[in-house]
């Protein structure tokens, strides 16, 4: 059995949609207690995550954490849905690409911006958001999706991300990319997702 370790209005939010997206029985074991940005808070030892965060699952004795890895791990495990193209799928290398864009220069993008840190160019190993956000607004244009007309688990990654800062300083609201994030978001796994956040 799976067991997916959360604390609501995390990362791990997120694989909520995404377990229920690929319909395999899990259970949810909801952290007490994870490190807040204002210093209050502290580790659950009741949570695997080396680093005490959200989200980390466990499937019998094999511990997976990170959310890349997560959803990796995932959708090689549970291909009945389709959501993550298996070794062999043309699809495959533009699916690993983008779980990986996501955790390698989305992620160090976002926070580089909210920090207001300058990023060299050409020294660090991810770019500034506006760079980022060309490349992902050029491959919209292309398709509905990140990998063109099929879904898969980077829009669940990277259309959960690009909802909590749309409209914020750090991304601008336009049309593109509220239609994108309304297609993620219109999933009927969404809304089962968003029934289980709190319990």
């Amino acid at each position: 059995m799976l067991t997916l370790y959360h604390h609501p209005r995390t990362r791990s939010s997120r694989f909520l949609f995404l377990l229920e997206e690929l319909g395999c029985p899990y259970d949810i074991h909801r952290i007490a207690n994870i490190r807040r940005a204002d210093g209050s808070g502290g580790v659950d030892p009741e949570n695997p995550h080396p680093h005490g965060k959200s989200p980390a699952l466990k499937d019998g004795d094999t511990l997976v954490w990170e959310s890349s890895a997560i959803a990796l791990y995932l959708t090689d495990k549970f291909t009945q849905n389709g959501i993550g193209p298996v070794v062999g799928d043309a699809r495959r290398g533009a699916y690993l690409s983008w779980l990986a864009y996501y955790a390698g220069v989305m992620e160090p993008a976002w926070m580089s911006a909210y920090m207001k840190w300058e990023i060299p160019r050409g020294t660090a190993g991810w770019v500034k958001t506006g760079e980022m956000m060309t490349f992902v607004n050029a491959t919209l244009e292309k398709g509905p999706y990140l990998l063109g007309e099929k879904f898969s688990a980077a829009d669940i990654l990277i259309g959960t991300t690009l909802k909590m800062f749309m409209g914020s300083p750090l991304l601008e609201k336009t049309d593109l990319l509220e239609a994108y994030v309304g297609r993620v978001m219109a999933r009927p796994a969404f809304a089962r997702a968003q029934a289980k956040e709190n319990g």
